[in-house]
């Protein structure tokens, strides 16, 4: 049975909601029982190639073949991909985790505007620079309560810093590569970023000596005559991982194709600042009170943001990419995060795409 426009719109935020926040979670409690964040990501991606590929092979899902025209696009998406973790890895060496949460949070900013440059769409309504206003100053009042940044200054800063730009390109770029790049199943953008992204991880992971501090640990649990070379606990989470993880790559793109990349990103910020409740519950490492009530001002900005319309154009051609907003008459259509309107905008897309796997 076919969903809606509408009910592909909310399935497609409720999936990638659901998954993202699950992993956030999940390799968090992983990292504790296997702390090789780089070798636990690649083998999330390799799952998820699997999948695909026994899918395929038992004629259960249609998947996009590797074509090379394809590779350039995904191969410039991959590259920022990889550098955003790699500045997320190092963001998070030397600040915690709301740090990140706060400076994600003003991605939506920036990508508002590549979203009216690059990719079509109106400049936001008054009422959504509000809202992102909102955010940037949640995001300003949690840095003047951060001890690091008391103690450190920007320094501590420049690795969220540069993590801001690139999450930002790599969200508006992603946007792009789902609409200009006509790929049939939604199979596709997964196995190419997938494919394309695990010899980075791999490099990241010497990068970080993390073969070498594997090896150890495995010499070390041998010595001592322990019966598992690995935590059994860690092994079942990490195997949670590969699931939860092949669930963000489909539910990622196929809501990446409904919405606008600001309202992609943004829905990722939402998702990533209701994890900060969940950090306070199992971790020591955390913010201030005063810290936490400015993430819950980025949260409250979230909730008022509207969705830019696409650009209208001069001919009676109705607009089917995202919105779904004709180009002439109403004007201020568009997906709602955290609102009614959210189903009062039906959404069109290319046929097959956020349906076939």
């Amino acid at each position: 049975m076919r969903l809606s426009p509408n009910a592909e719109v909310v399935a497609s935020v409720v999936a990638y909601s659901f998954c993202s926040g699950s992993l956030v979670l999940v390799n968090k409690l992983c990292l504790h029982y296997l702390p090789y964040p780089s070798i636990v990501v690649t083998i999330q991606l390799w799952a998820a190639l699997l999948f695909i590929q026994l899918g395929h092979a038992f004629n259960l899902m249609e998947v996009d073949p590797i074509i090379m025209r394809f590779v350039k696009p995904y191969l410039l998406y991959t590259v920022a991909f990889s550098l955003g973790v790699y500045c997320n890895m190092k963001s998070l060496s030397l600040s915690n985790v709301e740090t990140i949460i706060v400076f994600r949070a003003l991605a939506p900013l920036l990508v508002s505007i590549l979203d009216a440059v690059f990719l079509g769409r109106e400049w936001p309504s008054l009422r959504s620079w509000g809202a992102l206003s909102v955010i940037a100053l949640g995001a300003l009042g949690y840095a003047m309560t951060d001890e690091q940044f008391q103690s450190q200054g920007l320094q501590a800063y420049f690795w969220p810093t540069l993590y801001l730009f690139v999450i930002s390109f790599e969200m508006a770029y992603g946007k792009k590569i789902i609409s200009g790049v006509d790929m049939k199943t939604l199979s596709g953008p997964v196995l190419y970023t997938n494919l394309l992204g695990w010899p980075p991880m791999l490099a990241f992971a010497a990068m970080g000596g993390e073969y070498e501090r594997l090896k150890n640990d495995v010499s070390t649990r041998v010595m001592n005559g322990e019966e598992h070379l690995f935590p059994p606990i860690g092994i079942l989470l990490l195997c949670l991982g590969c699931v939860v993880g092949t669930g963000i790559g489909y539910s990622g793109w196929f809501c990446r194709s409904k919405v606008s990349a600001a309202s992609y990103t943004l829905i990722g910020v939402i998702n990533k600042c209701l994890t900060v409740l969940v950090n306070l519950l199992i971790w020591d490492q955390h913010a201030s009170v005063d810290g936490i009530l400015s993430l819950s001002l980025c949260l409250a900005g979230g909730v008022f943001y509207k969705q830019a319309p696409m650009k209208k154009v001069d001919h009676d051609h109705t607009d089917t990419e995202d919105s779904g907003t004709p180009s002439k008459g109403k004007t201020d259509g568009g997906v709602e995060i955290g609102t009614t309107p959210l189903l009062q905008s039906p959404v069109q897309s290319r046929p097959n795409r956020g349906i076939n796997v």
